[in-house]
Protein backbone atom coordinates (compact mmCIF):
# COMPACT_ATOMS: atom_id res chain seq x y z
CA UNK A 1 0.00 0.00 0.00
CA UNK A 2 1.26 3.19 -0.98
CA UNK A 3 1.79 6.12 1.12
CA UNK A 4 -0.89 8.35 -0.64
CA UNK A 5 -3.40 5.52 -0.46
CA UNK A 6 -2.87 5.03 3.45
CA UNK A 7 -3.52 8.68 3.84
CA UNK A 8 -6.20 8.73 1.94
CA UNK A 9 -7.62 5.67 4.03
CA UNK A 10 -6.74 8.01 7.38
CA UNK A 11 -8.66 10.83 6.31
CA UNK A 12 -12.08 8.96 4.79
CA UNK A 13 -11.82 7.36 8.77
CA UNK A 14 -11.32 10.96 10.10
CA UNK A 15 -14.46 12.63 7.99
CA UNK A 16 -16.41 9.19 8.84
CA UNK A 17 -15.97 9.95 12.43
CA UNK A 18 -16.69 13.70 11.91
CA UNK A 19 -19.42 13.67 10.30
CA UNK A 20 -21.32 11.15 12.92
CA UNK A 21 -20.30 12.97 15.60
CA UNK A 22 -20.97 16.66 14.12
CA UNK A 23 -24.70 16.25 14.90
CA UNK A 24 -24.19 15.49 18.32
CA UNK A 25 -21.91 18.06 18.88
CA UNK A 26 -23.86 20.88 17.57
CA UNK A 27 -27.03 19.69 19.85
CA UNK A 28 -24.58 19.59 23.25
CA UNK A 29 -23.47 23.07 21.48
CA UNK A 30 -27.06 24.80 21.42
CA UNK A 31 -28.39 23.30 24.20
CA UNK A 32 -25.26 24.45 26.56
CA UNK A 33 -25.63 28.20 25.02
CA UNK A 34 -29.74 28.08 25.89
CA UNK A 35 -29.49 26.87 29.53
CA UNK A 36 -25.93 29.45 30.12
CA UNK A 37 -28.43 32.17 28.60
CA UNK A 38 -31.42 30.79 31.07
CA UNK A 39 -28.86 30.89 34.12
CA UNK A 40 -27.79 34.47 33.30
CA UNK A 41 -30.74 35.73 33.27
CA UNK A 42 -32.57 33.80 36.02
CA UNK A 43 -29.15 34.35 38.31
CA UNK A 44 -29.95 30.45 38.72
CA UNK A 45 -26.14 28.74 39.42
CA UNK A 46 -27.24 24.83 39.84
CA UNK A 47 -24.66 22.35 38.11
CA UNK A 48 -28.03 19.98 38.08
CA UNK A 49 -30.10 22.77 35.82
CA UNK A 50 -27.00 22.44 33.53
CA UNK A 51 -26.28 19.04 33.25
CA UNK A 52 -29.74 17.79 33.56
CA UNK A 53 -31.28 19.48 29.84
CA UNK A 54 -27.73 18.59 27.81
CA UNK A 55 -27.68 15.03 28.95
CA UNK A 56 -31.44 14.67 27.85
CA UNK A 57 -30.93 16.53 24.33
CA UNK A 58 -28.12 14.27 24.07
CA UNK A 59 -30.30 10.82 24.68
CA UNK A 60 -33.15 12.62 22.19
CA UNK A 61 -30.68 13.62 19.84
CA UNK A 62 -28.86 9.63 19.90
CA UNK A 63 -31.90 7.89 20.08
CA UNK A 64 -33.18 10.04 16.43
CA UNK A 65 -29.97 10.02 15.26
CA UNK A 66 -29.32 6.65 15.56
CA UNK A 67 -30.54 4.98 12.59
CA UNK A 68 -28.37 8.08 9.94
CA UNK A 69 -25.77 6.87 12.02
CA UNK A 70 -25.85 3.41 11.07
CA UNK A 71 -26.40 3.62 8.08
CA UNK A 72 -24.08 5.99 7.74
CA UNK A 73 -21.39 3.97 9.47
CA UNK A 74 -22.91 0.76 7.64
CA UNK A 75 -22.07 1.97 3.80
CA UNK A 76 -18.88 3.34 5.01
CA UNK A 77 -18.02 0.06 6.19
CA UNK A 78 -19.20 -1.38 3.25
CA UNK A 79 -16.99 0.68 0.86
CA UNK A 80 -14.12 -0.12 2.93
CA UNK A 81 -13.98 -4.06 3.37
CA UNK A 82 -15.84 -3.88 -0.07
CA UNK A 83 -12.71 -4.06 -2.45
CA UNK A 84 -9.79 -5.29 -1.42
CA UNK A 85 -7.89 -5.26 -4.11
CA UNK A 86 -7.16 -1.96 -3.55
CA UNK A 87 -5.64 -2.63 -0.38
CA UNK A 88 -3.52 -5.66 -1.74
CA UNK A 89 -0.81 -3.77 -4.27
Amino acid sequence: MSPEAAIHLIRQAALAAFWVSAPLLVIGFVVGVVVSLVQVLTSMQDAAFNAIPRLGAFLAGFLLLLPWMLRYMTSYTQALLGDFTRYAR
